[in-house]
């Protein structure tokens, strides 16, 4: 999915970026502004972090606003990468498709990426519409569609019966969104393998006892 144009660093003249040294900023720039915050966050202990001066971290990325567009763009990019596409799920097994989905989705939702994306986005929520739009875009919404497009060829197969599949997509989702989720947001202690390979499960049963063809 392409970076929406708001979001888009300015091209800078001069040399051109160093991948490289654009991949440490970002890096640290991320771990900073989940451990802080946007605005506590320092760009001279970033640029310290990655290596580099801050001239170096506003030459390329304009302002501490444009870094954290750009860190929660790059997160959110890599935390949905995996995701499988409709393409490789067979709509005849609609419970092995659903495993394989709800586990991908409940990786992203327990992982640390994840969560410190959403941990530095919440606290911008208001005052920076533009980031929580592009990270809604780029990764619930392109999740929810991608799940949503599997569930309507289900339909079509007669394998599932969905009238509304955005919607059936988002309660299926839903269903991973409980306690454990607020536990990693909040940072306490995370379900373990087991208790989230039976919650999993339990998705799956619950989904198909509503929606099986």
């Amino acid at each position: 999915m392409p970076l929406p144009s708001a979001l888009t660093p300015k091209p800078q003249r001069g040399r051109p970026r160093d991948p490289e040294r654009v991949r440490r900023i970002l890096e640290a720039a991320q771990k900073h502004f989940s451990e802080h915050g946007l605005e506590r966050a320092s760009v001279d202990a970033i640029a310290a972090d990655a290596g580099v001066s801050k001239m170096t971290v506003y030459s390329n990325f304009g302002s501490k606003e444009g870094l954290f567009q750009a860190v929660v763009h790059d997160r959110t990019a890599t935390v949905v990468t995996g995701v499988p596409g409709v393409e490789a799920l067979d709509p005849g097994q609609p419970e092995k498709a659903l495993m394989a989905i709800g586990d991908r989705f409940l990786e992203l939702t327990r992982g640390d990426d994840a969560l410190g994306t959403l941990r530095s986005v919440y606290g911008v929520a208001g005052a920076q519409p533009e980031v929580c739009c592009a990270f809604y875009k780029d990764g619930p919404e392109r999740f929810n569609g991608e799940l949503a497009t599997y569930l309507r060829r289900a339909h079509l197969a007669g394998t599932l019966r969905v009238r509304n599949p955005i919607q059936a997509a988002d309660l299926f989702l839903s269903m991973f969104l409980g306690s454990g989720h607020f536990r990693g947001l909040l940072m306490l202690e995370r379900p373990d393998a087991r208790e989230n390979r039976a919650l999993l499960r339990e998705a799956v049963r619950v989904f198909m006892a509503a929606f099986g063809g």
